[in-house]
């Protein structure tokens, strides 16, 4: 009988998937037009197999898709990089078949949003694609997209860059519509984003024994102290992104300007080399860090845009504004005390590190009207702190002190007239 069942059941699965390709070849043979781009929108891409082969003149990378995928690719300088852009796609192959070899020093592939994927090669030098093309698979297992790598002069990159015809404005549409609105805020209230750190592409630190990702266990924070604070009245929490997808840190802290944030919080749980150290720390933005942990940190951090493949663009120059400058001031000095109400609040409840508050030029902070601190909830390198991290009565337990802490902060503004 058992063995009957498991015939059974290995036949419907055999169908399934037949049934799956067969829709997938009428789609592509245009049989079904009507229906073709709603089915994509529901049904990602399936990246199932991957393998880079080369050396550092010429490097080849294949991968394998259920079906035709569409790509475009781009040219990115400073630091060099091609962006392989894809529809909706799910990567389902071993990381260990897309490591880094040849031209390439850094390979990212992922998320961006609901409707488009990512691969970042980031190389050793000057690169171009000599051959970038689909074709069907021989046996008839879907379609694979072949990338062949060259090494090239400067001069020639450079013009590759310059000739391009890459455009921010599908990028400053993403940014707009990106922006969530919390739920509607009365009068008076005091309204938070909650920025779960990384996200889609940017995977973050990765645990050191379970392998969960940190852009997961953020927005797990995210949504637990998100949930707690808006059990308090006068309080309007919202996070600054719901799912995973990516968001450029420019985004993040457009995102809290635009919904009139009075704090902004932002969650990560980054790795260290040093397995032993553990706790939490609460960061806060300066021109100078306040030791070379905070400064590794902040530059690791921001490098989030460059990991997806975003061009480094020139912040505008500030107008010479005193009252500008003022501004961010007292910002500065309210994102201290909220620093100081957090660990007030962790005192002999969560374990913190040494000189718990510390300080970088982190860009996610830059808001200069929006009181904003990066909350390091634990490490991923440190096994004990992983399985905290991991623990969803931890994660109750950290909202908790959070809003006693966002409280204390709120009354003390409310008291000195704010």
């Amino acid at each position: 009988m058992v063995k009957r069942a498991r015939i059974a059941a290995k036949s419907a699965a055999r169908r399934s998937t037949f049934a799956r390709r067969v829709l997938a070849a009428l789609l592509a043979a245009s049989l079904l037009p009507a229906a073709a781009s709603s089915v994509e929108a529901r049904d990602p891409l399936l990246a199932y197999g991957a393998r880079i082969v080369g050396d550092d003149a010429r490097t080849r990378i294949v991968i394998d898709f259920d079906r035709e995928p569409r790509f475009s690719v781009h040219y990115i300088a400073n630091p060099e990089r091609i962006v392989v852009d894809l529809p909706a796609t799910a990567f389902g192959f071993p990381a260990k078949d897309l490591a880094a070899r040849g031209l390439f020093k850094d390979i990212r592939y992922g998320k961006m949003d609901e409707e488009s994927a990512r691969i970042v090669l980031t190389t050793a030098g000057p690169v171009k694609l000599a051959l970038a093309k689909v074709q069907a698979d021989e046996a008839g297992n879907g379609h694979r997209l072949v990338l062949d790598a060259e090494m090239i002069d400067k001069k020639a990159f450079a013009e590759l860059v310059k000739t391009q015809s890459w455009s921010d404005r599908t990028e400053a549409a993403k940014t707009t519509s990106a922006i969530p609105a919390p739920q509607k805020a009365a009068p008076g209230d005091f309204v938070i984003a909650v920025d779960a750190g990384h996200g889609g592409i940017d995977t973050g630190a990765i645990g050191v024994d379970t392998k969960t990702e940190e852009k997961q266990v953020t927005l797990a924070f995210a949504k637990a102290l998100t949930d707690r604070l808006n059990k308090e009245p006068g309080i309007k929490a919202f996070l600054t992104r719901e799912d995973d997808e990516f968001l450029s840190l420019s985004q993040r802290v457009l995102i809290a300007r635009q919904n009139h944030a009075g704090l902004f919080i932002s969650l990560h749980a980054d790795t260290l080399k040093q397995k032993d150290i553990r706790g939490a720390t609460v960061y806060t933005i300066s021109d100078k860090a306040s030791d070379k942990l905070a400064a590794d940190l902040a530059e690791r951090e921001n490098l989030s845009d460059q990991i997806a493949g975003k061009e480094t663009v020139t912040e505008p120059p500030e107008v010479a504004d005193i009252l500008l400058d003022l501004t961010r001031r007292e910002t500065q000095a309210f994102s201290i005390s909220l620093a100081e109400s957090v660990l007030n609040s962790f005192k002999d409840q969560v374990g913190t590190i040494n000189n718990p508050h510390r300080h970088a030029g982190f860009r996610v902070l830059q808001a200069p009207d929006v009181p904003s601190i990066l909350l390091e909830i634990g490490f991923l390198s440190n096994a004990e702190d992983e399985k905290l991290l991991l623990d969803e009565a931890w994660r109750g337990k950290i909202a908790g002190l959070l809003t006693d802490a966002v409280k204390r902060y709120r009354a003390a503004v409310m008291a000195n007239g704010g």
